[in-house]
């Protein structure tokens, strides 16, 4: 269809279309059919609803955009550029997917201001989209007054057919209409497309009834390509109605044709992941009538778009004025609140957490985790989280604070029922909310295979998550070898920026959390034991923040026969079996290691002061797969460890029955020193 004539709303839509046709083009490389496809939503929400400040991407009460279907992401580049936002200009748009450019193939929060979250891998956005409504909600309740609303805004989520396929939006939206989060809204382009072609292939359902079932409100615009005002006021009607509803979350079906305007790909698998190519591109600019160059934009375009930037400026002015006055009248809570939104801790805050002594029990690391947890709790009040069901197992329920629940977000004990891939994606969310608060998720080691993506995503994203996992290795014990994690702690080293830091002890616990508190930028995954543990002579919060150190020794490097590395609940066998080989004349140090990343951020002279090169024997003592550990160990040493599957049995059988027994340890020592 010739467009001959267009209102500027039409021109600003088909300037987004022709900004993500341009450049996948140029780099040919990229997703053309969800933008063409899903502009006109886009930009109805933009330009008439959505309330933000493209000069302060971070003003607190701006409302927040997730595109959960990321790989359409120059739809949310090119909306920027056009808003007005200093971090995308044209250049950026030009080298779209190109090296160290601003606009990478999926929309990345540390790379992009003005992108709120790394969503990715489809359907992380609808849960992140759960999480800033949380994060909103909790924030609301705690800060807000009966005359003054300082926390107040939306979360808009864009998602695709692919989204509402993938398991984790299903098990967050299920959570969001339990919880009755009615400042999320959920727009669904539902254009029946996906790479192996129509989605009929392998999705059938009424996805509409399923989120009725779930608690939301529903709402189906059936037209939703922007063909007229009238299908843009369509899209405008069914938001407004959405925000009406202020006691469930919402999901507006938005029907589209992908690929729109693209006489022969639209409505094709085609159009979905690939350039459109030099033909089809002439034939779309003749289709829609659009008469410009490549990456050109219709000057009444830019300008209507670029109103965004003073009324966004007006919008964080009137703003401005309700927090003077509520800072002049709650100078306590807005002290509060812009010391979290600053990022800043307390003054002196790890005075309180805890320090142990030989002396003190014996103790699950676990249950000293759930004692620091409530420590840091009663210091930080930007603490928050939960656990996927497993709250009592995980000791990680607050005692000073009750549950989060519809009509009582003000609560910080998140239940998250058993969707940890949901919980691990929404705690990334808090975590980026931009309100200081740290959220930490919790479940057993083993299921971080349910969640390892949204792990991942946390590292990627500089998103500060504490992962707290609990029931570490096959000392599990009876559940047997479904339960007993054995890779996963090697695995989860592999992901860049996770500290992955596993304690033996009170001290090294209280470092793991300090650690995890002080990280800005990086997610810490604590693995913790189930049984009890021996506070351990040399152990101290100090050195265990250098995630390596020299636990006991007494000898010059080059006197050394061997040193002992441990971790975690093992670190007390190396103790033992150190303790028999010194009685026996050998020379040992052991070294505990509970957290790799940390060791090596040290300098060169630290580490070499904790792992001599000139003492080459050494003996890892970790119960799980010795993979990785020859870094440490070297040529000439070995590992104590276990690369099968584990057992079912009691969980000091198991271990004894897979060699982690003073024994075992001293023999395979001795072997080592030859």
């Amino acid at each position: 269809m010739v467009v001959a004539t267009q209102s500027v709303e039409q021109l600003c839509i088909n300037s987004i279309r022709f900004l993500a046709i341009d450049a996948v083009e140029k780099a040919n490389s990229g997703h053309p059919g969800l933008p063409m496809g899903a502009a006109p939503m886009a930009f109805v929400l933009w330009d008439r609803l959505m309330r933000y400040n493209p000069k302060n991407p971070n003003w607190l009460n701006r409302d927040r955009f997730v595109l959960s279907a990321g790989h359409g992401c120059m739809l949310q580049y090119a909306l920027l550029y056009l808003a007005g936002y200093d971090s995308v200009g044209i250049e950026d748009i030009k080298q779209f997917r190109q090296w160290d450019s601003k606009t990478p193939g999926h929309p990345e929060n540390h790379i992009t201001k003005g992108v709120e979250v790394t969503t990715g891998p489809l359907g992380q956005g609808v849960a992140n989209g759960v999480g800033f409504a949380m994060a909103e909600a909790h924030m609301a309740a705690k800060f807000n007054k009966p005359d003054s609303q300082i926390i107040d805004h939306y979360t808009y989520v864009i998602a695709g057919d692919g989204c509402n396929m993938e398991g984790i939006s299903g098990e967050a939206a299920s959570l969001a209409g339990h919880l009755g989060l009615g400042k999320l809204i959920v727009l669904y382009d539902d254009n029946s497309i996906s790479i192996e072609g129509s989605t009929d292939i392998a999705f059938t359902e009424d996805v509409n009834k399923r989120f009725e079932a779930y608690g939301w409100h529903v709402q189906h615009v059936e037209q939703g390509n922007g063909e007229d005002n009238g299908s843009l006021d369509s899209i405008a009607k069914a938001i407004e109605a959405a925000k009406a509803v202020t006691d469930k979350p919402s999901f507006i079906k938005v029907t589209t044709l992908i690929g729109y305007g693209s006489p022969n790909k639209v409505n094709t698998y085609g159009v979905h992941g690939a350039a459109l190519g030099t033909d089809e591109v002439k034939l779309t600019r003749e289709n829609l009538g659009w008469n410009y160059g490549e990456f050109e934009v219709p000057g009444d375009a830019l300008a209507h778009f670029r109103k965004a930037v003073d009324r966004g400026a007006e919008a964080e002015a009137e703003w401005n004025k309700t927090f003077a006055d509520y800072k002049a009248k709650y100078a306590d809570s807005a002290a509060l609140l812009e010391r979290m939104v600053s990022g800043e801790l307390p003054a002196n805050w790890a005075d309180c957490l805890p320090t142990y002594t030989p002396e003190d029990k014996a103790e699950a690391t676990r249950n000293t985790s759930g004692k620091i947890l409530n420590t840091i709790a009663d210091t930080l009040p930007e603490l928050i989280g939960g656990s996927a069901d497993l709250a009592p197992s995980n000791k990680t329920a607050l005692k000073n604070t009750g549950d989060f629940q519809k009509g009582s977000y003000g609560e910080r004990n998140l239940h998250f029922g058993v969707r940890e891939h949901a919980m691990g994606a929404i705690c990334n969310a808090i975590a980026l909310h931009g309100s200081g608060l740290i959220p930490y998720g919790a479940t057993f080691l083993v299921f971080t295979d349910y969640m390892r993506n949204a792990i991942r995503l946390s590292a990627l994203a500089e998103a500060r998550v504490i992962w707290v996992m609990t029931h570490d290795s096959i000392a599990v014990g009876e559940d047997g070898p479904t339960h007993q994690p054995v890779e996963h702690v090697a695995s989860l080293r592999m992901i860049p920026q996770l500290q992955v830091f596993r304690p033996a002890d009170g001290n090294e616990t209280s470092a793991a959390y300090k650690v995890a508190v002080e990280s800005k930028k990086h997610p810490t995954l604590i693995a913790l034991s189930r049984q009890n543990l021996p506070q351990l002579e040399g152990s101290s919060i100090e050195k265990a923040e250098k995630g390596g150190y020299v636990l006991s020794c007494g000898f010059a490097p080059e006197e050394l026969d061997l040193i002992f590395i441990g971790t975690g609940s093992e670190l007390e066998l190396c103790v033992k079996a150190a303790d028999i080989l010194k009685a026996e004349g050998k020379k040992v140090r052991v070294v505990s290691l509970p957290c790799w990343e940390l060791f090596e951020a040290q300098s060169e002279e630290y580490k070499e002061s904790v792992l001599p090169s000139v003492a080459k024997k050494r003996l890892s003592v970790e119960a799980g797969t010795t993979f990785g550990w020859q870094r440490y160990t070297g040529d000439n040493g070995a590992s104590v460890g276990i690369d099968t599957f584990g057992a079912s049995a009691p969980g000091d059988v198991a271990l004894d029955k897979f060699g982690f027994n003073v024994d075992n340890v001293v023999a395979t020592a001795k072997k080592v020193i030859g």
